[in-house]
């Protein structure tokens, strides 16, 4: 890394810092109970940026959290990165496997091979203490049911307590989308892609992890505390490019969410809350993200939450939808489930 490259990253963390440090006493925060540092790949900060990121952190009077996870490229992993994560607090990492398979590392530019990623994963299974997640990918190329249950043996092997599995999605303009686009790229049909991702699932299954949320499975106990917080629309704050953050008003059911321009160089030169774009949330809006988010959850939406916030109960806003759907799955079917939800929400709305 060059000498200006890690003059952007230290000015980056101690924007990053005052960010947070402002945004906790803006909004009077007094504990923080989770922490992710993600939305990217952290790992590319090395090991001495992120010590001096952590120790910042933990520097806060309020930062005491009881879940503190990184996100790391395996591949980028090393010993002594593994060592400040446990200086500094972290208990959890989030690690971006996708899959073993050579074949479609290869056709999604997937930096590193199969042997290098049991190395690394090794290598964190036998150093870090805490927990770790692993993501896995379905849609690759070159991909079938044989091949993402051999990911799903290979990935056990190293004793993960937790694994998100993705279908792939391809966003407009990238290398991979022109490969596709291109005719150099195959990807497997929708049909087909269905069908491996739910053998994947039934694979965890069986393989005693619970199917908690669409794409996550954990070990008992073992659940994403942060990502929870989410399905379960409790407020949370976002610092850096592109982060988001929405601060719930539980008194009149509303909330603001703020977000960042993923713009490095503005936030850098000015990382204030002001800056973010700000979007109002208005009860019937804050009401439909709840139940959005909440039927991803195993569990469903929190109910009393969902009561104490709303005044009403979740069975008053779409009691015909509940009733047609009390015998089927909402997770796995969350789109559809979710169409009828909204069109019922809208005609009992209340004038």
């Amino acid at each position: 890394m060059d000498e200006k490259s890690e003059t952007i990253i230290d000015i980056y963390i101690k924007s990053l810092i005052e960010d947070i440090k402002y945004q906790l006493d803006y909004f009077n925060v007094k504990e923080i109970c989770t922490v992710y540092i993600g939305g990217g790949t952290p790992s590319v900060l090395g090991a001495k940026k992120l010590h001096v990121l952590l120790d910042a952190l933990n520097a806060i009077p309020c930062f005491s959290p009881i879940e503190f996870t990184v996100e790391a490229n395996p591949e980028s992993v090393t010993e002594d990165f593994l060592s400040v994560c446990k200086e500094g607090g972290i208990n959890r990492l989030s690690l971006g496997v996708q899959t073993f398979s050579e074949s479609s590392r290869l056709a999604v530019n997937r930096r590193g091979n199969a042997a290098l990623l049991e190395k690394q994963l090794a290598l964190v299974s036998g150093v870090f203490q805490g927990a770790f997640s692993a993501d896995l990918i379905t849609g690759l190329p070159c991909q079938n049911e044989e091949s993402v249950k051999e990911d799903i043996k290979r990935l056990l092997a190293f004793n993960p307590a937790h694994i998100s599995l993705y279908s792939l999605t391809v966003e407009e303009g990238t290398t991979l989308d022109n490969k596709i686009k291109t005719g150099k790229v195959i990807l497997p049909n929708e049909d087909t892609s269905d069908f491996i991702w739910l053998a994947c699932r039934d694979a965890l299954v069986k393989e005693g992890f619970c199917h908690y949320e669409i794409s996550n499975f954990a070990r008992d106990g073992k659940r994403c505390l942060h990502n929870i917080r989410y399905w379960n629309m409790g407020g949370w704050l976002g610092a850096g490019p592109s982060s988001s953050g929405t601060v719930i008003n539980e008194e009149n059911g509303t909330a603001k969410r703020f977000t960042f321009a993923p713009d490095l160089q503005s936030y850098v030169n000015s990382p204030c809350l002001k800056k973010a774009v700000c979007e109002e949330l208005d009860k019937n809006a804050l009401i439909r993200e709840t139940l959005l988010m909440g039927y991803r959850y195993r569990e469903g939406p929190d109910m009393e939450k969902f009561m104490r916030r709303f005044g009403r109960a979740i069975e008053d806003c779409i009691p015909e939808t509940l009733e047609r759907w009390k015998k089927k799955d909402k997770m796995l079917f969350l789109n559809q489930f979710l169409l009828e939800a909204f069109s019922e929400l809208g005609a009992n709305q209340p004038a």
